[in-house]
C-alpha cells in the first residue's frame, strides 16, 4: 500500500473527506464529483467485491492490517493514516468504524434493463431520509427482491449514511433512477409489472388478502415520509394496499412497512412454488 501519514489537514488530496457531516454540501458534491464514501472495512470489502474502484482510503493506524488485504489489487491507491483527533477534525465525526474509502461511483444503470431482468422490485418515491433508504435496501437484499427504482428526487443510496445503514446492501442490490411519472408509469406497466401503491386509500386492500394471489411481475411502491405518495404516483399505480393498524396508529415508518410487505410477498411466493394449484387455482 501507498501509506501517507497525515500532517496537514488542509492538503487538497484529503478533500474527499472534509467535513462529511455537512449533508447539504455532500448531497451536491458527491454525485457531481463521481464519488461516494464507504465506511468500515466490511462495507469497503463489499464495494470492492461489487467491482467498484477506490480513489483513496482514510483510516486509523491500528486498522492498517485489516485493510491491507482488501487493497492488494489496488497498489497505487493512496492510504491516509491519522490519529483519532486528527480524523475527527477532518471529517466532523469520530471514526469509530476505523476506516473510510472514497470510491468511484459506478455508471448509472438503465431502469428499463432492471425491469426486464427482474420479477420483484421496489419503487421509492421522493424519500428524503438516507437512513430509511439504506434500511429498505437492506430489507430488499435480505428478503429476496430483485431491484430498487428511485424517483429523481429520492435520497441518494450511495450517501454515506445510506451505505452504512444498509450494511453495504446498496452495493449489492441493483438500482436505477426513474424518469418523471409521465415516462416512468408507462415504462413500468409496459414491462409487465403490476405497480402496487402502499397508501391510505378507501379502495386499498389488506396486505394479507393481496398476497393470496400475486402477479408474475410486481412493483411495490412506497412514498416519502409523512406526505406519502404523490397524486401522479397514485395515478400510475394499478392497485393500492394497506397494512392494517391498531390503537389509533395510521401508518408505520416507511422502511418498516417495506420490510413487512417484502416478507409477505416472499412468503406468498414460497407458498406458490410449493403448491402452485393452491396459489393460482386449478387450471382444470
Amino acid at each position: 500500500m501507498r501509506v501517507t501519514r497525515i500532517d496537514d489537514l488542509s492538503a487538497p488530496e484529503l478533500a474527499d473527506y472534509t467535513q462529511l457531516t455537512d449533508v447539504a454540501l455532500r448531497r451536491v458534491r458527491e454525485p457531481e464529483e463521481g464519488l461516494y464514501l464507504a465506511e468500515s472495512p466490511k462495507v469497503i470489502e463489499r464495494a470492492l467485491r461489487a467491482g467498484h474502484r477506490p480513489r483513496s482510503v482514510l483510516l486509523l493506524e491500528e486498522w492498517l492490517p485489516r485493510v491491507e488485504p482488501l487493497l492488494e489489487a489496488f497498489p497505487d491507491v493512496e492510504v491516509y493514516v491519522g490519529e483519532s483527533d486528527q480524523l475527527a477534525t477532518l471529517t466532523g465525526f469520530h471514526l469509530h468504524r476505523g476506516a473510510l474509502a472514497s470510491m468511484h461511483r459506478p455508471e448509472a444503470r438503465d431502469p428499463s434493463e432492471l425491469l426486464r431482468d427482474s420479477r420483484r422490485i421496489v419503487v421509492l418515491e421522493d424519500l428524503a431520509d438516507h437512513t430509511n433508504v439504506g434500511a429498505i435496501f437492506r430489507s430488499v437484499a435480505a428478503l429476496g427482491a430483485d431491484a430498487v427504482l428511485l424517483t429523481p428526487a429520492c435520497a441518494d443510496p450511495l450517501y454515506r449514511r445510506a451505505v452504512r445503514v444498509s450494511m453495504g446492501a446498496v452495493l449489492q442490490v441493483p438500482w436505477a433512477r426513474l424518469p418523471d411519472w409521465r415516462e416512468a408509469g408507462p415504462m413500468i406497466r409496459d414491462a409487465g409489472y403490476e405497480l402496487t401503491a402502499f397508501a391510505l386509500r378507501d379502495d386499498a386492500e389488506d396486505l394479507a388478502t393481496y398476497v393470496e394471489v400475486l402477479p408474475e411481475r410486481l412493483a411495490l411502491m412506497f412514498g416519502t415520509e409523512g406526505a406519502g405518495l404523490t397524486h401522479r404516483a397514485l395515478a400510475a399505480s394499478t392497485r393500492a394496499v394497506v397494512i392494517p393498524m391498531e390503537h389509533g396508529v395510521d401508518s408505520l415508518n416507511v422502511s418498516t412497512a417495506a420490510a413487512l410487505a417484502l416478507w409477505a410477498v416472499r412468503t406468498a411466493d414460497a407458498r406458490s412454488q410449493a403448491d402452485p394449484v393452491t396459489a393460482f387455482g386449478d387450471p382444470a
